[in-house]
């Protein structure tokens, strides 16, 4: 269905109402480095062993469900701060939104640090540091786990599989040359509780606003119409009551190593933006579209190392909404680890402009390196681990993904790929999507649903999708082996795709390498 002049205009009046009571909210109102290789041994002998602890975060409620300590090799132990975070477990039944304890704490090193978490509940029999992939498998001895971190990591320990009363460990690297109280151009905040009458703070060009350790800021920071602009430091954007961050109409602006905790909507929104870094971001939300980061009409965006447990989707990528007009390129996802309490670990177009002479393009989509830790989402139309819902005229295409770790999430789909014409969302289907290769996506678990990829009809498909060495609980998916002849391999993963899909393939590593 196309939308009529009359329709659009009061779309794009609604939309700037929408964007402006976005940025009214305001005014009533990472990660670690990401995994590398170790160190060798010249370096070892070079970097010192050494740890920073936080300052603790005034205004954030502490939990004491854990304890925990760290420490240079064989040095001595500090007990870091363990404070409250808020997660979402929606009630498929009633659809409420039953907001879930958690825990988490931070601190810097360099070198190799000893790490002893204590869980005071009682149990412990099992303790899990996850991503899995980074093979971490501590010592458990009464109820306490010790292990090492070689290098800065985002980590989720997890005792007897408890889901919410988990620890979110934020090691992160030391930094360096950090800006200073007094330094030209930049906005510091040191260590305390900061706001603002009207709890917004805009960011001029050239500035960089700096939350050091222990620093707690309220307000929500805004870059509008600015460019070379900085959000740095190891503080912390609590309790914003619209969105956290908000970036709109910007070029040059870099978020780099703060974290984002109870936002009443997204943490991060980019919008009409060019040459974005983000970079170890951590966000952890519980409300209702509480996103990680989402991106709309932006080019040329690199996220970096981030860590985003959300109660919506953690990274979702789109073109037009509300009164954002333009197309999505240039987008990279890397070294970041991602967990979905509710929705898509990773969304890509759902909102476009439905105008059929102004359509929109999503193109040259990097995501490379990523851990998904949990996808749970109830509704069969809204999951996906990996989600492809293109409406409102939306053409994807030249997307990639490398080396994609999925551990066993809760509910959901490992591969959700359509065209769509959502009633709720869109006012015209997505005009299709092309060209996508996934290269190493791996899935390890008991809970998937059914895979789909499903192009609309003859007019709206889906085209040129390559899935070269996906493993299925370490089995080989692929056309040419490991299946009987007359099955197909997506009956392997298993993956329903419709006839509104041309040329797909799965392919081995060897057989990809020969082409």
């Amino acid at each position: 269905m196309n939308t009529s002049p009359s329709r659009r205009t009061a779309l794009q009046a609604v939309g700037a109402t929408a964007v402006a009571g976005y940025v009214t909210g305001f005014a009533g109102t990472a990660q670690a480095a990401a995994p590398s290789a170790a160190p060798t041994a010249a370096e070892s002998d070079t970097v010192e062993d050494r740890v920073i602890v936080h300052p603790p975060l005034p205004s954030v409620p502490t939990n004491n469900a854990f304890t925990v300590k760290v420490r240079p090799v064989g040095g001595t132990w500090q007990t870091l701060g363990v404070h409250l975070v808020r997660l979402a477990l929606i009630n498929p039944v009633t659809g409420g939104n039953q907001a879930q304890n958690s825990s988490m704490a931070a601190f810097d090193f360099s070198g190799t640090v000893e790490v002893e978490v204590t869980y005071n509940r009682g149990g412990g029999e099992t303790v899990r540091v996850r991503p899995d992939s980074y093979g971490i498998t501590p010592e458990v001895l009464g109820g306490t786990a010790r292990f090492t971190l070689d290098r800065p990591r985002n980590l989720v320990v997890q005792v007897d599989d408890k889901v919410f009363d988990c620890l979110h460990l934020l090691a992160n690297p030391i930094e360096q040359d950090p800006p200073a109280e007094g330094d030209r151009g930049v906005m510091y905040f040191g260590p305390g509780l900061h706001t603002h009458p009207d709890r917004t703070l805009r960011v001029p060009s050239g500035t960089t606003v700096h939350l050091a350790a222990g620093a707690v800021l309220t307000s929500a920071v805004v870059f509008e119409g600015v460019e070379n602009a900085r959000l740095t430091g190891r503080g912390v954007l609590y309790n914003a009551p619209g969105g956290a961050i908000f970036v709109r109409d910007c070029e040059n602006v870099t978020i780099d190593g703060v974290t984002v905790l109870n936002p009443r909507y997204e943490n991060v929104r980019v919008a009409e933006s060019r040459n974005l870094t983000i970079r170890n971001l951590r966000a952890f939300s519980h409300q209702g579209w509480g996103d990680g980061i989402q991106l709309y009409c932006s080019e040329n965006v690199t996220i970096d190392g981030c860590f985003l447990r959300t109660s919506d989707d953690c990274v979702a990528l789109y073109t037009h909404r509300w009164d954002f007009y333009g197309d999505t390129r240039n987008i990279t996802v890397r070294n970041c680890t991602l967990w979905a309490d509710v929705a898509h670990p990773i969304n890509i177009g759902v909102h476009g402009n439905p105008d059929p002479n102004a359509p929109e393009v999503l193109e040259n989509l990097r995501y490379e390196n990523i851990d998904i830790l949990d996808h749970r989402e109830p509704q069969v139309l809204y999951q996906g681990a990996i989600a492809f819902m293109v409406g409102d005229g939306n053409l994807v295409r030249d997307v990639r993904f490398d080396d994609i770790r999925v551990e066993n999430f809760r509910q959901g789909q490992l591969v959700h790929m359509r065209i769509t014409n959502n009633p709720k969302w869109n006012t015209a289907p997505g005009r299709g999507i092309e060209n996508v290769y996934i290269k190493d996506l791996s899935y390890q678990g008991t809970n998937a649903d059914l895979s789909l990829i499903a192009g609309l009809d003859g007019d709206h498909v889906i085209r040129d999708v390559t899935f070269e060495n996906l493993r299925v609980n370490g089995r080989v998916i692929a056309d040419s082996t490991g299946k009987p002849r007359w099955y197909l391999a997506s009956d392997g993963v298993p993956m329903f795709v419709n006839e509104h899909v041309q040329n797909i393939r799965f392919l081995t590593t060897a057989e990809a390498a020969a082409q």
